[in-house]
């Protein structure tokens, strides 16, 4: 974070958050500011990538997306240049919809979104299992969601 951010800065962020759609006139009212240096506040922030984009929060069960899983993965580390490999290959399959280098018992964790059971079996067995830079997979399947939070955690008073 290259310039400090003030109160206003911070009011836009948590409101943006909870709503990227809203009109620049409501945000200006909502943070009691004119539209013009509203708009100016957004650019900066955009522009200084705190604002990286803005997307649809798109509900995955009513697009008939029912199966969620987190997958451990243990990588072949004898294998050369495998985290590389590895990420390239996992690029291209659309259901891995995030990735994380962590610490401890993987070297991996991936988020998997998935029509239902057998579409994931055949993900899993098909796929994944397939690529070689990988030692182990362990599934980590969801039962349901218990907390989705969109609005990073900060103090924005």
């Amino acid at each position: 974070m290259s310039e400090k951010l003030d109160k206003i800065d911070l009011k836009i962020l948590k409101i943006l958050q909870e709503n990227s759609k809203i009109t620049n006139l409501d945000l200006s009212k909502k943070i009691g500011l004119s539209p013009a240096p509203t708009l100016e506040r957004v650019k900066k922030l955009e522009q200084s990538d705190i604002i990286q984009s803005y997307h649809a929060n798109v509900n995955p069960v009513q697009m008939g997306l029912n199966v969620k899983t987190f997958v451990l993965v243990t990588l072949a580390w004898k294998q050369e240049d495998a985290l590389n490999r590895f990420l390239s290959k996992i690029e291209k399959i659309d259901e891995v919809t995030e990735c994380y280098i962590i610490t401890g018992e993987a070297d991996l964790l991936i988020k998997v979104i998935c029509k239902d059971i057998p579409s994931y079996e055949q993900l899993l067995f098909k796929t994944l299992s397939q690529i070689e830079e990988i030692e182990r997979l362990k599934t980590l399947m969801t039962l349901s969601t218990a907390k989705d939070a969109k609005i990073l955690p900060y103090n924005y008073d």
